[in-house]
C-alpha cells in the first residue's frame, strides 16, 4: 500500500535572517539603525543595556528595553515596532510584536542568540532517548545545570591605597599640565560664569561646567637639538577637556541646555582637540578632583538661596588615597560624629546668615594634615568678617551652641573607622547574559548602589546582600551564594576578622552600612 507523503517544507525554503535594530534619538528625530551582526550571529552581547532594540524575526517582532534605557527612547520604540510591523508583508494570524525587558527574556527570545547562558537545550520530541538523557521531571534537571558565572573578583586583593607621597606627585603634575581652567554654573536657563570665590564650592542641585586647557609636551624631532645647531621654537600642543558636574538632587536638564549651547561653542572653537566628560556627584575622576586640592565642599541646595541656620559638614578621604578628600554637608545630628574624622560645623545668629559662629571638630583619631585642611576649608568658604572661627578637639566642645546645633544633648557617636581599611563594594548582575559580579573602586558613593542589581558590601565585620528593589529572583539567589563563597574564602584570608552575612533592603539600611558611603542621605529617585 503505497502512502502520499505531503512536502511541507517547499525544497527553495531559506530561514529569515534576523535583523537587529537600534532605537535612537537624532536631531530632533527618531534613527533606526540596523546593528551589523557578526558572522550573522547573534549574541547577547550586542545588546547594551542603555538602549533599546527591535529584532526582527518576520513572524515575532520583538522590542527589547534595557534597563538603563532613558523613558523618550522606551515610548519611541514602541511606536517605531508597531511601524516597522506593517511595513513589511508577515505570515497572517500568527505574527506579533512581543515587549522584553531586560533580565526578564523569554526562552522564545532567547533561542534566536547563539550562547545565552541561561538557556537549556530542552529536547521537546520526549524521545524515549531524551528521557533517558534527562530523566521524566525536566524540571529537576534543569536545576543541575550549571549556569555560566564570573566570581574572580571575589578572589581579587583589595586595590591597595596610594601612598600620600605618590598621591601629592600625581596632583602636582596635574596641576602642571593644566593651563588655565574657565568655570560656568547654570543660572535658570543659561551657563554663567562661576564667580572666583565659589572655585571648589558645589550645590547638589546645580549643574557646572569645567574648560580646562591641557598643555602637551612635544617631543622634538630625532636628529634635532644636537649641540652647535641653532634651537628652533617648537609650538607646543594642547588639548582641552570639558567636564559636565551634576550634582545628586539636579535634573537632566542641565545636561541638555549643555549640549544645545555651550558644548556646541566649545566643539567650533577646539574642534578634536576638545573631550566632554560627564561626571555625577562624587564620581569623579582623580584628575578632576586634583584641581580642588582636596578643598571640594558640597552643599544641599541651590545656589543663591538663604542658607540654613545650622550647617554641618563631614571631611573624609575616600577609599583610593587622600586625592578623593571631598567635604559633604551631612545631617545635622552628633550620631554622625566619628573620631576618626574632622567636621566643621556652622551656626548662624539670626535667619539672615549675617553673623555666627563656625567650629572645625579635630577627632582625636583624625590626620593631622586633615585637621590643617579643615580650617583652611572653614576659612575659605565661611566669611571671616561675618562667622568667627572656633578650633575645638574632642571632648572640649561647649554646650550652650555645639551639641544644641547638633540636635540635643551630647550623644554617643563611633570612636574609630576600622571600616575604612576593609570596605568593598561589589555589583552582581546578569546584564551581559550570564551572572557576574565586578567590584566598584574604593571611592564609591550611595549612588553607586544600582537599583536593578544587588550589591555586596563587606565592612570588616559584617557582609551585607543589598537588594535593589528591581533585581530579579535569579540575581538574588546567585548572590546570595556568591557572598556565602566569599566569606569563605575571607575565612582563609583573614582568619581574625570572621564575618557575618547581612541582609539590607533599599531604605532599610542600618548603621553598620550606612558609615561607609561618605555623606549617605536619601535615595537619589530615577529620573523621570
Amino acid at each position: 500500500m503505497h502512502i502520499h507523503e505531503k512536502e511541507y517544507v517547499p525544497e527553495d525554503f531559506e530561514p529569515v535572517t534576523p535583523r537587529l535594530y537600534q532605537v535612537g534619538l537624532g536631531m530632533g528625530y527618531l534613527e533606526l539603525p540596523q546593528v551589523e551582526i557578526p558572522h550573522n550571529k547573534l549574541t547577547p552581547e550586542l545588546l547594551n543595556t542603555k538602549n533599546v532594540y527591535l529584532l526582527d524575526c518576520l513572524t515575532d517582532l520583538f522590542v527589547w528595553i534595557g534597563k538603563k534605557s532613558t523613558r523618550l527612547v522606551r515610548a519611541a520604540s514602541l511606536k517605531l515596532s508597531q511601524e516597522l510591523f506593517q511595513m513589511i508583508e508577515r505570515p497572517e494570524g500568527y505574527s506579533m510584536v512581543t515587549r522584553v525587558q531586560e533580565g526578564s527574556e523569554n526562552q522564545v527570545f532567547k533561542s534566536k542568540f547563539s550562547n545565552w547562558g541561561d538557556v537549556i537545550a530542552v529536547d521537546f520530541t520526549r524521545t524515549a532517548e531524551s528521557v533517558q538523557r534527562t530523566g521524566a521531571d525536566l524540571t529537576k534537571w534543569a536545576e543541575k545545570q550549571e549556569t555560566k558565572a564570573d566570581l574572580s573578583a571575589l578572589f581579587a586583593p583589595r586595590q591597595p591605597s596610594v601612598s600620600e607621597p605618590e598621591a601629592q606627585q600625581l596632583m602636582e603634575e596635574w596641576n602642571e599640565d593644566l593651563e588655565a581652567m574657565e568655570a560656568f554654573v547654570l543660572e535658570g536657563k543659561k551657563f554663567v560664569r562661576l564667580p572666583e570665590n565659589e572655585l571648589g564650592l558645589f550645590y547638589s542641585q546645580d549643574c557646572y561646567v569645567f574648560l580646562c586647557r591641557y598643555w602637551i609636551p612635544v617631543e622634538p624631532p630625532e636628529g634635532e637639538g644636537k649641540e652647535g645647531e641653532e634651537e628652533e621654537a617648537i609650538e607646543e600642543d594642547f588639548s582641552c577637556v570639558v567636564y559636565f558636574w551634576q550634582g545628586r538632587d539636579a535634573g537632566n536638564m542641565g545636561w541638555l541646555t549643555f549640549t544645545f549651547s555651550l558644548q556646541k561653542k566649545f566643539e567650533s572653537l577646539f574642534g578634536d582637540k576638545l573631550e566632554v566628560v560627564r561626571t555625577h556627584q562624587q564620581q569623579e575622576s582623580f584628575k578632576f578632583l586634583s584641581h580642588f586640592k582636596r578643598k571640594m565642599l558640597i552643599r544641599n541646595g541651590k545656589r543663591n538661596t538663604t542658607p540654613q541656620e545650622v550647617e554641618f559638614y563631614h571631611l573624609r578621604s575616600n577609599g583610593f588615597s587622600s586625592l578623593c578628600t571631598r567635604t559633604l554637608q551631612i545631617q545635622a545630628d552628633g550620631i554622625n560624629l566619628n573620631s576618626a574624622f574632622c567636621y566643621i560645623l556652622k551656626v548662624a545668629f539670626d535667619k539672615e546668615d549675617k553673623s555666627g559662629i563656625v567650629y572645625v571638630w579635630i577627632g582625636k583619631k583624625s590626620k593631622e594634615d586633615e585637621a590643617r585642611l579643615a580650617e583652611e576649608i572653614a576659612t575659605t568658604y565661611f566669611n571671616p568678617e561675618k562667622f568667627s572661627l572656633q578650633i575645638l578637639n574632642e571632648g572640649e566642645e561647649p554646650e550652650n551652641f555645639f551639641w544644641v546645633a547638633l540636635g540635643g544633648p551630647k550623644t554617643d557617636y563611633d570612636k574609630d573607622a576600622n571600616f575604612m581599611n576593609y570596605t568593598r563594594l561589589f555589583r552582581c548582575s546578569n546584564e551581559k547574559g550570564y551572572f557576574i559580579i565586578s567590584e566598584k573602586c574604593s571611592d564609591f558613593c550611595q549612588d553607586d548602589l544600582a537599583d536593578d542589581d544587588i550589591m555586596v558590601l563587606d565592612n570588616g565585620e559584617q557582609v551585607f546582600l543589598w537588594l535593589g528593589s528591581k533585581s530579579s529572583e535569579v540575581e538574588v539567589k546567585l548572590a546570595y551564594k556568591s557572598a556565602q563563597v566569599y566569606i569563605q574564602h575571607l575565612r582563609a584570608k583573614q582568619p581574625d576578622k570572621v564575618r557575618k552575612l547581612y541582609a539590607s533592603i533599599k531604605g532599610r539600611e542600618s548603621k553598620k552600612f550606612t558609615k561607609c558611603f561618605h555623606g549617605w542621605a536619601h535615595h537619589k529617585k530615577p529620573p523621570e
